[in-house]
Protein backbone atom coordinates (compact mmCIF):
# COMPACT_ATOMS: atom_id res chain seq x y z
CA UNK A 1 0.00 0.00 0.00
CA UNK A 2 1.12 3.59 -1.33
CA UNK A 3 2.10 6.16 2.07
CA UNK A 4 1.08 9.05 -0.12
CA UNK A 5 1.79 12.87 0.73
CA UNK A 6 0.50 15.44 2.56
CA UNK A 7 -2.83 16.66 0.78
CA UNK A 8 -2.48 19.71 -1.19
CA UNK A 9 -4.57 22.33 -0.86
CA UNK A 10 -7.74 21.30 -2.95
CA UNK A 11 -7.79 17.68 -4.64
CA UNK A 12 -7.05 18.27 -8.38
CA UNK A 13 -3.99 20.54 -10.14
CA UNK A 14 -4.04 23.31 -12.10
CA UNK A 15 -3.92 20.65 -15.11
CA UNK A 16 -7.28 18.75 -13.71
CA UNK A 17 -5.60 15.72 -12.49
CA UNK A 18 -6.31 14.78 -9.06
CA UNK A 19 -2.97 15.00 -6.64
CA UNK A 20 -3.12 11.12 -5.81
CA UNK A 21 -2.70 10.73 -9.61
CA UNK A 22 1.11 10.91 -10.58
CA UNK A 23 2.08 9.52 -6.67
CA UNK A 24 0.54 7.11 -7.87
CA UNK A 25 2.06 6.12 -10.89
CA UNK A 26 5.20 6.90 -9.36
CA UNK A 27 5.43 4.90 -6.35
CA UNK A 28 4.09 1.53 -8.89
CA UNK A 29 6.99 2.26 -11.02
CA UNK A 30 5.84 -0.10 -13.87
CA UNK A 31 4.23 -2.90 -11.02
CA UNK A 32 0.45 -3.39 -11.82
CA UNK A 33 -1.65 -1.53 -9.31
CA UNK A 34 -4.71 -0.83 -7.97
CA UNK A 35 -6.37 2.95 -7.25
CA UNK A 36 -9.39 2.70 -5.32
CA UNK A 37 -11.62 6.15 -5.25
CA UNK A 38 -14.46 8.11 -4.92
CA UNK A 39 -12.65 10.78 -6.80
CA UNK A 40 -11.43 9.24 -9.83
CA UNK A 41 -11.94 11.42 -13.43
CA UNK A 42 -11.57 10.47 -17.01
CA UNK A 43 -8.47 12.87 -17.35
CA UNK A 44 -6.89 10.32 -14.84
CA UNK A 45 -7.92 7.30 -16.37
CA UNK A 46 -6.45 8.81 -19.54
CA UNK A 47 -3.28 9.75 -17.79
CA UNK A 48 -2.69 6.70 -16.76
CA UNK A 49 -3.09 4.76 -19.68
CA UNK A 50 -0.43 7.13 -21.36
CA UNK A 51 1.47 7.08 -18.44
CA UNK A 52 2.22 3.96 -17.15
CA UNK A 53 3.34 1.33 -18.80
CA UNK A 54 2.05 -1.31 -16.63
CA UNK A 55 -1.50 -2.79 -16.13
CA UNK A 56 -3.85 -0.24 -13.35
CA UNK A 57 -7.22 -0.74 -12.21
CA UNK A 58 -8.90 2.59 -11.77
CA UNK A 59 -11.56 1.64 -10.00
CA UNK A 60 -14.32 4.27 -8.61
CA UNK A 61 -16.24 3.94 -5.38
CA UNK A 62 -19.44 5.96 -4.54
CA UNK A 63 -18.92 8.24 -2.25
CA UNK A 64 -20.51 8.11 1.04
CA UNK A 65 -21.04 4.48 0.68
CA UNK A 66 -17.26 3.04 -0.35
CA UNK A 67 -16.18 -0.24 -1.57
CA UNK A 68 -19.37 -2.89 -1.64
CA UNK A 69 -19.52 -6.31 -2.11
CA UNK A 70 -20.28 -5.32 -5.56
CA UNK A 71 -16.85 -4.09 -6.45
CA UNK A 72 -15.26 -7.27 -5.38
CA UNK A 73 -15.73 -9.46 -8.67
CA UNK A 74 -14.16 -6.62 -10.54
CA UNK A 75 -11.11 -6.28 -8.40
CA UNK A 76 -10.94 -10.19 -8.18
CA UNK A 77 -11.58 -10.75 -12.15
CA UNK A 78 -8.49 -7.88 -12.25
CA UNK A 79 -6.23 -9.77 -10.42
CA UNK A 80 -6.68 -13.18 -11.69
CA UNK A 81 -5.53 -11.86 -14.85
CA UNK A 82 -2.50 -9.75 -13.90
Amino acid sequence: MATLPERPEGDYYEDGLHWKTRTLVTFAAGRPFIWIDDEIRPLDESWVRTNHPGRALLHRVVSGSGLQATDFPTLTNWLRET
